[in-house]
């Protein structure tokens, strides 16, 4: 990130808490603002959350489905970062924070069963569609997971897969059809899930959302809950700190609840419109 913050600098941002102030000028549960922009292909989207962002693509290709699962495509996510984001960022090799950020993403989307599966297969036992959401972090505000799950949802949904059919001798060759030739076909995402991140900071472990990158240098740890606006909880990740009571956690829950629901409607305004 930037250096290491002096003794003073933290003292300064915990200090300023206990008065729920945030050197931002936010309030402990005001959420940055968030800005959704589309590339110019379907399927790829940049996000800027704060000072931080991140842009998605989704790819596809035709691929040979897992034993265990034969007619179910399947989905994986890749993050990227650039030094050029962070200085502790190194070049080829996903450090800590790459790995638990696309690990995050993934049991939000994944485990929550986001994006029918099913939906994907072409030939059971055969063919089915792979799907790689690409992660690309630009810049390092903090809250990097809030904002690459936005980027991944919004590129899922404004993807769109080619075609196919089947043909050939016996009906088993797959034709992909060109987009002149036939409509691509978006995806068939059941639900949203949103992930939101809180941080702990201080001795009095004050609770903050979607922190900055000056509060997670200074967080003791931190906690994401993934949800949909059925209120369902997708995941829950807490990563470092001690242990954070069950009340707090309620409390975390209630607030991410609220603010998942502002978010899908501004994922959906951005898509539609």
């Amino acid at each position: 990130m930037f250096g290491q913050m002096t003794l003073n600098e933290k003292k300064f941002i915990e200090t300023a808490l206990l008065s729920d102030l945030r050197i931002d000028g936010r309030g402990p549960f005001d959420y940055r603002n968030v800005t959704i922009k589309f590339g110019r292909e379907d399927g790829s989207s940049e996000v800027q959350l704060g000072q931080t962002r991140v842009m998605g693509f989704v790819t596809s290709q035709l691929v040979q489905p897992y034993r265990d699962r034969p007619n179910e495509g399947t989905l994986s996510i890749y993050t990227e970062f650039s030094p050029m984001a962070d200085p502790s960022f190194e070049i080829g090799r996903p450090g800590v924070f790459a790995v638990e950020l696309g690990r995050i993403v993934d049991r939000g989307l994944r485990e929550s069963r986001a994006v029918d599966t099913e939906s994907l297969c072409v030939v059971a036992g055969k063919w089915v569609w792979a799907i790689r959401i690409d992660l690309h972090i630009l810049d390092n505000g903090g809250n990097l997971v809030d904002a690459a799950n936005i980027a991944a949802l919004v590129a899922l949904l404004t993807f769109r897969r080619p075609e196919c059919t089947l043909g050939g001798d016996n009906d088993q060759e797959v034709i992909i059809h060109s987009p002149e030739v036939r409509e691509p076909l978006p995806l068939i995402v059941h639900h949203l899930p949103v992930a939101i991140t809180f941080a702990f900071i201080g001795s009095e472990s004050t609770v903050v959302i979607d922190p900055s990158d000056f509060e997670e240098a200074v967080m003791g740890g931190k906690l994401t809950a993934t949800l949909n606006t059925n209120g369902d909880v997708c995941a829950i990740q807490k990563a470092g700190g001690d242990g954070v009571i069950q009340s707090v956690i309620l409390q975390c829950l209630r607030i991410a609840s609220v603010k998942a629901a502002d978010i899908t409607n501004k994922i959906k305004k951005a898509v539609s419109g």
